[in-house]
């Protein structure tokens, strides 16, 4: 289909209700068969990317440097692929971010046979394009969604992240055996698997996202008349709201608006996952020190994987009906009791330890369903899908910088510090919500 008939085809679909509505459910199956695949991808660089850095440098100083590095890839492909949506079309963004983080877990394949640090790095970097991408997919859940289905929405997409995110943990000594069959370092297989599943989920939304949900939703905002539910421009924050902005008045540049709303949601996003990023990257190395099977690291971030996706249709639905503020209180109190568990878990508990991870996971599960339901609610159509990839830059901003300061406190402290302070950092979500009062507006 050439640019203009799908143009075409968008805006035959967005003048029909029945239309959009079968389209916003086709959309969320093509996501949901993505995830599935972009969810095995990124449990790669999870599991053993701190413990290949590890048994390559030889020390524990830098093993927070590959969460760093693919969070810092996954930054800048947010960026990119939030701007390719803008431009183009969701499908196009999705599909490209996939398939460079596929082409970024052969280089780790790669590196280690090659036993080259400069490579793995660069690899690195370059498979964190998957991780944003599967973070970004969320969001064409929510281009055709009614306001009050948007936490719905993202947590259908989330959930079926959880096949693969919990699998592929799990498949870590299956994958390490396939590996030593072709000559490759056990530690190696897991990336063999990323590689697969991230094509595949790049090749799965390039083929079945078709119209384009971001183009329709765009069209249906341009329509004469009231504006669709699904387009709605909400201030989901305590306190005052402000005037609604002009939604009809689409062939005029809207102006760049900086409100509470996308400054709550990005906070919210940004301090869960600095939290999380930090906690989890240490876990595995602090398993290992700790006489812990690779097979029982594996479980723990399998089950700790699951917790951060596996919720999310419950999450969702609270996040719609009781409201996105409550549920970002119960990402911080959640957040630090993760924190609390996992700095007074003793070193050989296995248990305590899955109850630690699985707390951490769904107080990432609270704060990044909320956070996307405020954003969505917070940003037009027209201009949503950038705002929606620079926000995404910061959270993986604050990703990379949690995985890279993980490293050092472990070296110079110990994990019960780590752990303590990302609880009690968690807690600034609390102080956030208390001082938002209103929506504030930057003009240029």
């Amino acid at each position: 289909m050439s640019r203009s008939d799908e143009r075409l085809t968008a805006e035959r679909i967005a003048g029909d209700v029945d239309a959009r509505k079968a389209l916003q459910r086709r959309t969320l199956f093509t996501v949901v068969v993505s995830q599935v695949f972009g969810g095995a991808g990124l449990a790669a660089g999870i599991t053993v990317g701190a413990l290949i850095v590890r048994d390559m440098f030889g020390s524990d100083s830098i093993s927070g440097l590959p969460s760093a590095l693919f969070t810092l890839g996954a930054a800048l492909s947010a960026f990119l692929i939030g701007r390719i949506a803008q431009r183009s079309t969701r499908r196009s963004g999705l599909a490209i971010g996939f398939a460079t983080g596929g082409v970024g877990a052969i280089g780790v394949v790669l590196a280690v046979s090659m036993d080259s640090l400069a490579l793995l790095f660069v690899s690195f970097f370059i498979y964190g394009a998957g991780t944003a991408t599967n973070l970004q997919a969320r969001y064409a859940g929510t281009d055709l969604a009614p306001e009050n289905e948007r936490g719905t929405a993202v947590s259908v997409a989330m959930v079926s992240t959880t096949l693969g995110a919990v699998a592929g943990p799990n498949l870590v000594e299956p994958m390490g055996r396939v590996a030593e069959a072709f000559g490759i370092p056990a530690l190696a297989g897991p990336f063999l698997l990323a590689a697969a599943a991230y094509l595949v989920a790049g090749a799965v939304l390039f083929v079945m996202l078709r119209p384009d949900p971001l183009a329709v939703s765009r069209a249906a905002t341009a329509l004469p008349g009231p504006v669709s539910p699904g387009d709605q421009v909400l201030q989901p924050v305590v306190g005052p709201i402000a005037e609604e902005p002009d939604l009809a008045a689409t062939t005029e540049p809207a102006p760049r608006r900086v409100d509470r709303g996308v400054l709550l949601a990005a906070t919210v996003m940004v301090v869960t996952q600095v939290v999380m990023v930090a906690i989890m990257t240490m876990t595995p190395i602090h398993m290992r020190d700790h006489g812990h099977a690779l097979g029982a690291v594996g479980l723990v971030i399998g089950i700790h994987i699951g917790f951060m996706y596996l919720p999310s249709l419950v999450t969702g639905v609270l996040v719609d009906r009781v409201g996105r503020i409550p549920i970002v209180v119960a990402a911080g109190v959640t957040l630090f009791l993760a924190g609390l568990v996992a700095a007074l878990a003793p070193a050989d508990s296995l248990w305590v330890l899955i109850v630690a991870l699985s707390l951490l996971g769904l107080g990432w599960n609270f704060g990044l369903i909320s956070g996307t339901a405020i954003l969505v609610d917070s940003t037009p159509p027209e201009t949503r899908a950038g705002t929606q990839g620079s926000v995404d830059v910061l959270i993986q901003l604050g990703g990379a910088a949690g995985g890279a300061m993980s490293g050092l406190v472990i070296a110079g402290t110990s994990y019960a510090t780590l752990a303590l302070g990302g609880g009690l950092f968690s807690l600034l979500l609390l102080v956030v919500l208390w001082f938002n009062t209103g929506p504030r507006t930057v003009s240029d």
